[in-house]
């Protein structure tokens, strides 16, 4: 059966379906990786902490499958074996999904390789899923997205990768643009109060025009902790200390 018609049919390749126990959000910028800062690695120090402190949040709920979601070319899983490399950025090194696979295999996005490494800080121990979100995806094609994030396994905790607006001020990356503080403020409160409703509602061209990457990814993990039942959201960091808009929340059960 193929995804799309997996996707009509309400069915997962993962199996039966079931609700979320744990998610987080975390930023994706190469600069996160101290051997890509270099010197000006302790710039981002907070930021790695926040970041470490929402994935050890996952773990601790146990969870049977972790499942990392984020922005990349196409939609959908990516199976493993697969691998991301930092050599775009810099330094030579390559982020497996799973730690000690025996080949590359599939390629990962920036977003999902600096999911793997947060990942790979941790020891984690459950089984690793990689699933990529295209910018461009329509509603039909997150709900069903958020559908199998659902259906990935018995315990399944989401850590969500996404960047929030790059147009905060002039040396930004999309320079200057006046509605994206707004923007990053609503992000921002929606995911310290776990407000799927508003991170469904963010209009997608706008979050284009900001180049927020995060928009798509946020809106699957949206549709699935709704389908999961109610959430209570815990706001760790909001900052964009480049020009670019970086949030780390957990969610929990609520």
């Amino acid at each position: 059966m193929t995804g799309s018609a997996r996707r009509r049919s309400g069915h997962s390749r993962y199996g039966g379906r079931v609700p979320l126990v744990a998610a987080a959000v975390c930023p994706h910028p190469p600069l996160l990786v101290p051997e890509v800062a270099g010197a000006a690695a302790p710039e981002l120090d907070d930021l790695r902490a926040a970041c470490d402190t929402a994935v050890d949040g996952l773990l601790a709920a146990d969870p049977d499958v972790v499942v990392l979601l984020g922005a990349g070319p196409l939609t959908g899983p990516i199976l493993p074996p697969a691998t991301g490399s930092l050599q775009p950025w810099g330094v030579d090194l390559d982020v497996p999904l799973t730690p000690g696979q025996p080949d590359r295999g599939a390629v990962l996005p920036l977003s999902l390789t600096i999911g793997a490494w947060l990942l790979a800080r941790h020891g984690v121990r459950p089984p690793v899923r990689a699933v990529q979100v295209a910018a461009d995806a329509g509603p039909a094609e997150l709900a069903a997205l958020a559908d199998e994030v659902n259906a990935v396994g018995a315990r399944v905790a989401l850590l969500t990768l996404g960047d929030g607006s790059a147009c905060r001020g002039e040396k930004s990356p999309g320079y200057d643009d006046p509605r994206a503080f707004p923007y990053d403020q609503r992000v921002a409160v929606a995911l310290a109060g776990a407000d799927v409703d508003v991170l469904l509602d963010l209009d997608p061209g706008l979050s284009a025009q900001l180049k927020a990457a995060g928009r798509a990814p946020w809106q699957v993990l949206a549709g699935a902790a709704r389908s999961a039942g109610a959430w209570r959201g815990e706001l760790r960091y909001d900052a964009a200390p480049y020009g670019v808009a970086y949030f780390v929340a957990s969610w929990k059960p609520a």
